[in-house]
């Protein structure tokens, strides 16, 4: 008599899990200015750590409608998968410990970055204040950006603008000449992201870029503030006019994204989006600011 097929355990994906797993608060991440805890979620077998942002703990904002971030952050997602670049790590929106928010799948770059990055719940309201109130931009932005002390970037690197250092002194702030940063530009450009900076970029091992926070986007207005303006103007990648034709079929009434995006943001937004992926292929180009605001965020860290 043969020996009966062994049935290989079913592989949980990493959208199951977050939606699906059981969540245990771990801590609190120390520089979020809204609510965000660090947790692990579990499911058949599988555990992880992730981010969960509850509605409860969004601060109003006065040019978005409260308690709208963690559906956008959701929509972020959505838009970046539907690019197939996978830049935003997976998202979901659930129930959670304190209620409905957002939740998405940590993403490791040293093995010590959990007990860097969180702390104890029972912080002090006082300490979170001292830490707003600082607004002077860190020095080390890691791999991809830098100031330098020269009139233009050098080889490798794509010019932002000039930044002050203190003392009257002012640097060069460069961003890396990266492919995947561009994709990324190209996609904050899409969902309107009004708050790129230095420290949503993750570089994962294995060379993979990921970025995070993407609560203020999809804005009906022009509010692109970032800090990758290195290729503001020039003509977009053949991949991107690829990607951006692609996009437009999804976001016709009724297709897929179209439809998981009405469930997330307003029928206006999603018709902004449109427009912008449209124009993006009708110039063919990267945006430029608008000069109506400040385009890099500050603090830009």
């Amino acid at each position: 008599m043969p020996a009966p097929e062994r049935i290989p355990p079913r592989s949980v994906t990493a959208v199951e899990l977050l939606t699906k797993g059981e969540l245990t608060v771990r801590g609190r991440i120390r520089e979020a200015s809204n609510g965000v805890l660090y947790c692990s979620v579990a499911y058949e077998g599988r555990e992880a750590s992730c981010v969960y942002k509850p509605v409860a703990g969004e601060r109003p904002l006065w040019d978005f409608p409260d308690g709208t971030l963690a559906q956008r952050e959701v929509a972020a997602y959505e838009v970046s998968e539907a690019t197939g670049w996978h830049l935003v790590p997976p998202t979901v929106l659930r129930d959670g410990p304190y209620g409905e928010g957002m939740c998405q799948l940590w993403i490791d770059l040293e093995p010590d970055d959990d007990a860097d990055a969180v702390n104890d719940a029972e912080d002090t309201a006082a300490d979170e204040e001292a830490a707003r109130a600082d607004d002077t931009p860190d020095a080390d932005f890691g791999p991809l950006l830098a100031l330098v002390d020269e009139e233009r970037p050098g080889d490798g690197w794509k010019a932002v603008g000039r930044a002050e250092v203190g003392e009257g002194r002012t640097a060069l702030l460069v961003h890396a000449d990266d492919e995947q940063l561009r994709r990324l530009a190209v996609l904050d450009a899409v969902i309107n992201n009004g708050d790129r900076k230095g420290g949503h970029l993750l570089p994962a091992p294995g060379g993979h870029l990921y970025a995070i926070d993407h609560g203020v986007t999809f804005h009906v207005e022009d509010k692109l503030r970032t800090l990758l303006w290195g290729w503001a103007g020039e003509p977009l990648t053949d991949e991107a006019l690829a990607v951006l034709a692609r996009l437009e079929e999804a976001l016709v009434p009724a297709a897929p994204l179209a439809t998981r995006l009405a469930e997330l943001i307003t029928v206006a937004e999603t018709d902004a989006v449109r427009a912008r992926v449209r124009e993006l292929r009708h110039t063919g180009r990267h945006p430029e600011p608008s000069g109506q605001w400040p385009p890099i965020p500050w603090p830009p860290v």
